[in-house]
């Protein structure tokens, strides 16, 4: 995983894959959750449900160049302590830049 380019990693069924928030994911999470703003974003992301765990995870592993994951995160076992960590690391690292 490449810090300098805010990409950060999780395990998906064993397999370390890569997160990465760009524009593209950053307005797809924006969609998914009805957002026109960052400010409304940054308000909902503090209080995640598991379902929307995986809506982000899913746009932030296409971000980082993954084809075929909503089936993927969905049915891999994915230790939530792990998923919160590697979205929270992505956004740190792709805010960051």
């Amino acid at each position: 995983m490449n810090a300098a380019r805010g990409e950060a990693s999780v395990n998906v069924a064993g397999v370390p894959r890569r997160l990465c928030l760009t524009l593209g994911a950053l307005a797809e999470i924006e969609a998914a959750f009805g957002c026109v703003r960052i400010s409304e974003l940054e308000a909902r992301l503090r209080m995640l449900s598991a379902a929307d765990l995986v809506t982000v995870l899913a746009a932030l592993l296409r971000g980082g160049g993954e084809t075929d994951v909503a089936a993927a995160v969905t049915r891999a076992e994915i230790a939530p302590g792990e998923a919160a960590r590697a979205v929270a690391d992505a956004f740190r690292l792709g805010l960051a830049g």
